[in-house]
């Protein structure tokens, strides 16, 4: 491998990797974490330090074989330049040329391997527990997109990404951290898993001509665009209803802080409504729902550190 090779293919490697959306398991993490050293008054940095860098391989490793998969589909392929925006077309890497699809392959098996290997030490020296929650993670990100399940295709990727990054992540995290699962975090884990799936949703609407005739049949593509505004709406009033009910049980009204992005998400549903088959207009929308995702996972983190 030649000089230029090696830096194409570590340009291509950071942008398959895409560390800007690793926000969507850095909140789960980390408002785990603050949870549970709000509640033991202990913090082991070594073996947070261990989780994340796991969960990060996971990340690179599914957006690897999401890559690949996608280009083969001819999902990739067949986004239009009027409908490429920051928010379609996966990361670009192999319609670009900066990584083979071999290469791809590569990058997916090495990162997975690197996530189980991270994940035995976790069980091995510190959770046993943890094997359950890491084998799903691991599973779910594999064939999110790899037959012959392949979530994304069938209806059921949105769901796979709610479960993920809500539930697992936290729940993961925090008995790393406890050594116990406890209602209050899988409360929690709701309202992220909510938002992160709006995430997915709404980012899937440049993509949605893509991913019909590549045969992505993910639920966007098959309730339609209009009708998919009305989910897109009900899971912003799912993960605001699930911050009430955990001011609640919790008896802690900073949870509420969360619904300072309520006039975000009304914005967003109204740009939605009127514009969700005007792209261009719609990246508004696009860019106030991970906006709203990082408001509420620094709120998170807040509430989960005090109590009034």
């Amino acid at each position: 491998m030649n000089k230029s090779e090696f830096w194409r293919i570590w340009r291509g490697f950071w942008q398959l990797a895409d560390p800007k959306i690793w926000v969507a398991s850095t909140v789960p993490m980390f408002v785990a974490a603050s949870y549970a050293y709000r509640k033991t008054g202990k913090f082991d940095f070594l073996w947070f330090f261990i989780s994340v860098i796991g969960i990060y391989l996971i990340e690179i490793g599914k957006n690897a074989v999401n890559e690949f998969i996608d280009y083969k589909s001819g999902v990739d392929t067949f986004v239009t330049p009027d409908k490429r925006t920051p928010f379609s077309g996966g990361k670009k890497t192999i319609v670009e040329g900066k990584l083979t699809v071999k290469e791809t392959i590569i990058i997916a098996v090495l990162t997975m391997l690197g996530a189980c290997l991270i994940g035995l030490i976790i069980v091995i020296f510190r959770e046993p527990l943890v094997l359950i929650i890491g084998l799903l993670g691991i599973l779910i990100s594999i064939f999110y997109s790899l037959p012959p399940f392949k979530f994304s295709y069938i209806g059921l990727g949105e769901i796979a990404v709610g479960v993920t990054f809500g539930p697992l992540i936290m729940t993961g995290m925090y008995l790393v951290l406890t050594h116990h699962i406890s209602r209050d975090i899988l409360l929690l884990s709701l309202p992220i898993g909510f938002l992160i799936t709006n995430v997915l949703w709404i980012n899937q609407y440049p993509d949605y001509e893509a991913d019909l005739k590549g045969h992505k049949y993910n639920l966007l593509v098959r309730i339609g665009k209009e009708k998919g505004v009305i989910v897109y709406a009900a899971l912003y009033g799912a993960a605001y209803l699930s911050f009430i009910v955990i001011a609640i049980v919790t008896k802690n009204i900073l949870w509420l802080l969360s619904f300072v992005t309520l006039p975000l998400a009304v914005q967003s549903v109204k740009i939605a409504r009127k514009y969700y088959d005007n792209i261009p207009r719609l990246i508004k929308a696009n860019a106030n729902t991970v906006k709203i995702y990082q408001i509420t996972g620094f709120s998170m983190i807040i509430a989960a550190l005090l109590k009034l």
